[in-house]
């Protein structure tokens, strides 16, 4: 048997031993649960946001904002995540069970984030990222 298959079936035998492991199997199935339960919490938040009014007021907000400043607002779906992107500017809208989060970013690096309920004013949402 040569070195490298010896190599290769020891790195299968821990594999295996770590996927039979019942503490990293328990905790494993912990942290899938946890990520479900805040999935299923945040899903009235991510339905309002993706179809409520709010989206679309902010999104007009954000193209009228941009257009005067000679800037293309770019927005993105990614699963129930809203990102715009102006320049080196961007906006995460993340559903959480309180209220959709808030994240700016600059040039990849987060500036801030707050709290939305989705009942603030769009505009000023709009000009707050944008101008900032």
């Amino acid at each position: 048997m040569s070195f490298l298959d010896n190599l290769e079936n020891n790195l299968k035998a821990l594999e295996s031993r770590e996927e039979k492991d019942p503490a990293s199997l328990r905790e494993a199935q912990a942290r899938r649960e946890a990520e479900r339960a805040a999935a299923l919490a945040a899903a009235p938040m991510a339905e309002t946001l993706r179809h409520g009014p709010f989206t679309e007021k902010f999104l007009t907000a954000c193209r009228v904002l941009g257009h005067a400043q000679r800037t293309m607002v770019r927005f993105t779906w990614i699963d129930n995540t809203l990102r715009l992107e102006a320049k080196e500017r961007r906006l995460d809208l993340i559903p959480r069970a309180e209220g959709v989060e808030a994240a700016f970013s600059i040039d990849q690096h987060p500036v801030s984030s707050r709290l939305l309920t989705l009942t603030e004013d769009p505009e000023e949402i709009a000009q707050s990222w944008l101008s900032a």
